[in-house]
């Protein structure tokens, strides 16, 4: 892979974040990307995105693909993520975006993530099926109920 292709896969990444972004702001989260994601600073401890909400902190690392397959995940990248949540007092996933297929953003908490043999991690097609989703996040945070909270 030449450099010209690393770049694009960069911005393509990039813009997904600030989509994400877009996204969790116009539902409410008070929301940024970190300005290190991405970054090759390997001592930085930052996710991708950061979202609060009243208090309740989200923590994200963005992943996307053209199409629906198993995704790996550096144990390293797991890891600062797991650190900045629980510094944060946080919960953190991996958020998920396949481009090349009608399906929305998935969110997977970093504790179902799958263990490779290599002490990575991976999500797999069933994993991210099983994925929460947007409201799914926003009920999670409180900011909607539940049908069952008016009994």
């Amino acid at each position: 892979m030449d450099r010209s292709d690393t770049v694009k896969r960069r911005r393509r990444a990039f813009q997904r974040e600030r989509e994400l972004v877009k996204l969790l702001w116009k539902k409410g989260f008070a929301c940024m990307r970190a300005p290190a994601s991405g970054s090759k600073a390997k001592r930085t401890v930052y996710p991708d995105i950061v979202a609060i909400w009243k208090g309740k902190v989200f923590v994200f690392e963005v992943k996307t693909s053209e199409r629906k397959r198993t995704i790996y995940v550096p144990k390293h990248q797991v890891d600062k993520l797991k650190e900045f949540a629980t510094r944060a007092g946080g919960r953190a996933f991996i958020a998920v975006k396949i481009i090349g297929v009608n399906m929305s953003w998935r969110f997977i908490p970093i504790e179902k993530l799958l263990h490779t043999s290599s002490g990575n991690y991976k999500i797999t097609e069933e994993l991210l099926e099983q994925g929460l989703e947007l409201s799914d996040l926003l009920r999670e945070a409180g900011m909607v109920k539940d049908i069952t909270s008016y009994w």
